[in-house]
């Protein structure tokens, strides 16, 4: 299977993978149809806070993108059957404590209010750890990540790394996301330097995003690198041309104070153990997101 390697701080490096029929077919999301599993973790389930009141008792319910975001989250054939990387995460982790497993679709703006509410008892929407969050929600970090400016294959931009490349460039964010927090403070240091700013364009559906890039209505979108890389390797139509200049710890995230976030984090750990973890993120071409160990709250993206 293709692999993308992710960024490091202070390093840039990029495999290139060819778009051609070999690895569209290792890519195609019809073969990760199956649900993986995982058995039980004992010690997992003794961290499970005495009393803890799950949002469904017997299951635990996961936040993911409703957003198609292939490889992290999209829908199958079946169009509602919800697969990617994040589920396949969510499965495991769910495994682990012993509980069923419940996914609830939720764009990117709901996710707070759902965790501090409980509505659900985690997300998993490529939430990565800032400072800034973890004063209100508990990480267990499972995944790595840095964000990506892509653009359509044609496209005479060669280049983004700083911020007077994008001067004058309509580019794709997300509303309230860290690729937002950047591209508004690299428009600022533009201004300062008399450059034009960047032009934000917020769509939160992929294909609407996808639409706007190829018809030539935006020039970039900055978004998750994984998610990128995928799409550029398995139709061609987009290339990557940079990376964000911060490198994310990608965590499932939990309410604050609650106590779950140790037993999430003890059931990731056994399922990168046993192996199930590292198939996970292999089958969507993940490789190299892969972490060693699961943290929680580590020290998170600063502004």
């Amino acid at each position: 299977m293709p692999r993308f390697q992710l960024a490091h701080y202070g390093l840039v490096v990029l495999m290139t993978v060819t778009a051609g029929n070999a690895a569209a077919k290792a890519l195609d999301p019809a073969n990760n149809l199956m649900p993986l599993d995982t058995k039980a973790s004992p010690a997992a389930i003794k961290l499970i806070p005495a009393g803890f009141h799950f949002a469904h008792p017997g299951e635990l319910t996961v936040a993911i993108s409703a957003q198609n975001a292939p490889p992290l989250a999209l829908l199958g054939a079946d169009n509602k059957t919800r697969i990617g990387s994040d589920p396949d995460i969510a499965r495991l982790l769910a495994d682990g404590l012993g509980l069923r497993l419940r996914l609830v679709p939720v764009s990117w703006e709901n996710w707070p209010l759902g965790i501090a509410s409980g509505r659900y008892d985690a997300a998993l929407v490529n939430i990565a750890v800032t400072e800034d969050r973890k004063k209100k929600y508990d990480f267990a970090t499972y995944r790595t990540d840095s964000l990506a400016f892509s653009v359509r294959k044609n496209s005479p931009i060669r280049s983004i790394h700083q911020p007077q490349d994008v001067s004058g460039l309509k580019v794709v964010v997300g509303s309230g996301t860290n690729q937002e927090r950047i591209l508004l403070g690299w428009n600022q240091q533009d201004i300062q330097h008399h450059l034009a700013p960047a032009i934000p364009v917020y769509l939160t559906d992929d294909a609407a995003q996808s639409l706007a890039l190829l018809s030539g209505r935006v020039d970039v979108i900055f978004g998750p690198q994984s998610a990128a890389a995928y799409k550029a390797a398995l139709n061609g139509e987009t290339r990557v041309v940079g990376l964000g200049p911060k490198l994310a710890q990608v965590a499932v995230t939990t309410k604050k104070g609650n106590g779950l976030v140790f037993a999430l984090q003890a059931a990731l750990n056994s399922s990168i153990q046993n192996g199930s973890y590292q198939q996970a993120l292999a089958r969507w071409g993940l490789e190299d997101a892969a972490i060693k160990t699961s943290q929680v709250n580590p020290p998170g993206i600063t502004y």
